[in-house]
């Protein structure tokens, strides 16, 4: 039995924050954001929007696609950075504003940039394990709230929004192959540092980051877990249809996609108008590419992403 994506979703906060706002706010410019990062604008959460308010606009709209009903789901696996609440799970909350009562199971999954990929791979797993039929896999972050408005090197990058994908149990090829792969040594790298105790945030609550240490780390991890699906499938780089990266950096993408010989029009970027959304970016790219007809059935489409830990993943997928 395979998995197969039948629905994508995706979702964005209606209010822009443009490079040139930010230049009113912080030490840059338009032209230092766009050549270190090729991102023009991002998407900010209103007060009082919650991470699972993101995350039911995307599923409600990868339901439609999907065309099921959300009472069909029995797993809803949510990754993200920023949950509502330090507890119940994200998860659990967007299944009651889903209206899902039929006891299947919620948990979120935490590995920063690299959730989406972790969240998928997990739930692959669970339907061909025979645990699960229909699953809702959700990438949903508001990184503006963890970021130090004085920090150009951070503040710049980031911004806030939600994508989802259904998987439904399928004769059909769905999910080729999966990798994923960790190394905590470098958890000071890329980080937020902040913790509650007695009701007090310790430590520094901002993401923290060390931007070319990160670049040089990535771009070497990501085409090595690529060749590692693509030799689990019995593919070649030459069969990749379509990459769709984690959008944190256009040189990391344009990197990544050079050491696979791939052409730029082969690629999904949609960094310059959403910024880094942490786990959220993949699926959102991915909706985007779907809904505007680029992918197509039968390509073989591969996602890769890297985030704090490190973590990092690809998963190659037959749409």
């Amino acid at each position: 039995m395979h998995a197969k994506i039948i629905g994508t979703g995706s979702y964005l906060p209606a209010k822009t924050l443009t490079n040139f706002d930010l230049e009113k706010i912080v030490d840059t410019t338009d032209e230092w954001i766009v050549s270190r990062s090729g991102i023009h604008q991002r998407h900010i959460a209103a007060d009082g929007e919650a991470t699972s308010d993101l995350a039911l606009q995307a599923s409600l709209r990868a339901i439609e696609m999907a065309g099921i009903s959300a009472n069909d789901i029995d797993l809803i696996i949510v990754a993200t950075t920023c949950p509502d609440k330090i507890f119940p799970s994200t998860a659990c909350i967007l299944q009651d504003k889903l209206g899902i009562k039929n006891g299947g199971a919620a948990f979120d999954m935490q590995a920063v940039c690299g959730g989406f990929v972790y969240a998928l791979n997990t739930a692959d797993l669970y339907i061909r394990g025979g645990q699960a039929r229909t699953v809702l896999v959700v990438g949903a972050e508001i990184m503006s709230r963890m970021l130090d408005w004085k920090d150009r090197t951070t503040c710049v990058l980031f911004g806030d929004g939600a994508g989802a994908v259904i998987l439904q149990a399928s004769d059909a090829p769905g999910i080729l192959a999966a990798k994923l792969h960790s190394d905590g040594q470098h958890h000071a790298l890329l980080r937020v540092d902040g913790s509650i105790c007695d009701g007090v945030v310790q430590g520094d609550p901002f993401i923290r980051m060390e931007g070319q240490a990160v670049f040089k780390f990535a771009v070497t991890v990501l085409s090595r877990v690529v060749d590692e699906v693509l030799t689990q499938a019995g593919l070649k780089d030459t069969d990749i249809d379509w990459l769709v990266p984690h959008q944190a950096n256009i040189r990391i993408i344009e990197a990544t996609a050079k050491k696979l010989g791939l052409s730029l029009d082969n690629v999904v970027v949609t960094v310059a108008d959403h910024g880094n959304t942490s786990s959220a970016s993949i699926p959102l790219a991915l909706d985007v590419a779907v809904r505007d007809g680029r992918i197509v059935a039968g390509q073989n489409v591969l996602l890769e992403a890297i985030g704090g830990g490190f973590t990092w993943g690809a998963v190659l997928l037959r749409w």
